[in-house]
């Protein structure tokens, strides 16, 4: 029975198998692709609307003029309000920004901060007051203590951005404020962009190492590359992909340790960097760092001690004092939201002469939160925002963790258990936080806190691809599969801080009503 199953793979030639299934899966992720673009399409075009706008400033300055001309205003009184009057036109008419959501901004208003002099605020380095007072820099996702606002993420992530911007700015005189696209583009492709293709070619040699089938290993790189949120998040500032990025390259350092006993020191230290890094951009990878940790000692006690340990302490120190730098606390800003004076997030601050309240004294719609929290688990797996639903490939990763713990070899089945458990204590953890926390992460194109699991799920994958690539309708519903998480990923076309396509579906339905 074995041997007819493997059959119609033996009749066909090696390169021809191999050509006929790299077209079978490109075709499968190109139509997805398309099809996500095509449903994403939208009339609205911001530029031509901005470069109207922008056309129209000499015929309404000429107006004005004229109008203070016979109020009697003249000379420098009058050069200086038309001056006024031009920037604040400007300002009203520009609408395009590289900064795509107030999550991203976030983390930019302190790189800002940090680099630009003028919008230094004295004594305290990491305030975003002076930032958020230029349009089109204002955010949300900010926190107000001692007087002062910052960003409410990490500041770790942002200081070492801050530094990649202050030798763009030293070396070519690009500001974030005159010429952001350039300063924003040439970040993303140094932060983001290299990190995952690397992580892509990570991806690619341990398939290649473990998958038993061309089909499998050409279907799991095929996914990595178009299939996961990882991509769609590649335009904008963000933890996640990072942290996805950092998780794997632990996971490749410590694979030929584990599975080929090297020794090499430095194999130790670059699994304990990364491994730290991971922890820094998602806080649930902590777990995976005491497993990843606990491995290593056992396969060798003295190269962790000497080399994975003292890494990874550099990163938690370096976490820990740029955070004391920005709050003079070692708790993070998460941490602080808490009743009476110990909320950072209920405030006022002014903005241009006018006093705003801080959005999360009365968050709207998703932010609000889901109150049920069988609602709320439904909608995370297979509703709106799920992980199945979105990206039904993480099925194939699902049954491929359970083929593997039936594994004749230990370390896989151990490293299949520890991907399991890991994932649903990470998936429980955000299941049972408060009203407040459970809100899908927000604006976003799918349940963002677990896009960091992406890599390792793609190896989990291999088991189940293996099996399904000697069944002709196995590989069909498999590309079937990948069509629609590849669609998934690309619907969000110019930014990811957009609903999932299921989301706006049910909406439109009026299914749901946030």
């Amino acid at each position: 029975m074995l041997a007819s199953s493997y059959a119609p793979l033996r009749q066909m030639s090696a390169s021809s198998q191999v050509s006929r299934t790299c077209y079978a899966i490109l075709i499968t992720v190109s139509a997805g692709v398309m099809l996500g673009r095509i449903l994403a399409v939208t009339s609205v075009d911001v530029e031509l609307l901005e470069r109207q706008r922008l056309q129209e400033i000499p015929r309404l300055l000429e107006t004005r003029r004229a109008e203070l001309v016979a109020r009697g205003v003249t000379g420098s009184h009058l050069e200086n309000e038309m001056s006024r009057i031009e920037k604040a036109l400007r300002d009203q008419a520009t609408l395009s920004r590289p900064c795509l959501s107030a999550n991203d901004r976030s983390r930019w208003c302190t790189v800002r901060a940090l680099v630009e002099p003028d919008m230094r605020v004295p004594g305290a380095p990491y305030a975003i007051d002076r930032v958020t007072q230029e349009p089109r820099w204002d955010t949300i996702d900010m926190v107000k203590h001692d007087g002062h606002l910052y960003s409410s993420k990490p500041p770790l992530f942002s200081t070492i951005v801050a530094g990649l911007y202050w030798l763009i700015l030293h070396t070519t005189g690009w500001t974030l404020r005159d010429r952001p696209y350039e300063v924003v583009r040439a970040v993303l492709i140094v932060v983001q962009w290299l990190p995952l293709l690397a992580s892509l070619a990570g991806l690619a040699v341990l398939v290649e190492r473990f998958a038993k089938t061309d089909w499998s290993r050409i279907f799991a790189v095929a996914a990595g590359s178009f299939g996961t949120f990882l991509t769609t998040m590649v335009v904008t500032l963000n933890n996640h992909l990072l942290g996805a990025v950092c998780a794997f390259g632990a996971l490749f350092f410590a694979v030929p340790i584990l599975w080929d006993g090297r020794q090499e020191v430095w194999r130790f230290a670059l699994a304990g960097l990364c491994a730290a890094l991971a922890v820094t951009f998602e806080l649930p990878a902590l777990s995976l760092f005491v497993v990843l940790c606990a491995f290593l000692f056992k396969a060798s006690a003295r190269n962790t001690l000497i080399g994975f340990l003292p890494a990874a302490l550099l990163v938690g120190a370096s976490y820990l004092y740029t955070n004391w730098l920005a709050h003079g606390t070692l708790s993070i800003p998460y941490s602080h939201r808490g009743d009476a004076g110990e909320n950072w997030y209920d405030y006022t601050y002014e903005r241009r002469g006018r006093v705003v309240e801080s959005y999360w004294r009365n968050p709207v719609g998703i932010d609000r939160g889901e109150a049920s929290v069988a609602t709320y688990v439904f909608h995370t797996t297979v509703g709106h925002h799920g992980i199945f639903s979105l990206t039904p490939i993480w099925l194939l990763a699902l049954a491929g963790m359970g083929l593997a713990m039936y594994s004749e070899d230990r370390r896989w089945r151990a490293f299949a258990i520890t991907i399991a458990a890991a994932s649903f204590v990470c998936l429980l953890f955000y299941w049972t936080r408060d009203l407040r926390a459970r809100n899908y992460g927000g604006l976003c194109c799918g349940f963002r806190w677990m896009f960091w699991w992406a890599p390792f799920w793609l190896l989990m994958m291999v088991p189940a691809l293996d099996r399904l690539a000697h069944s002709r309708w196995g590989r069909a519903v498999a590309l079937v599969c990948l069509a629609i998480s590849a669609f998934s990923a690309a619907y969000p076309t110019w930014s990811p801080w957009v609903h999932p396509w299921m989301y706006r579906w049910m909406e439109y339905q009026r299914w749901i009503t946030y």
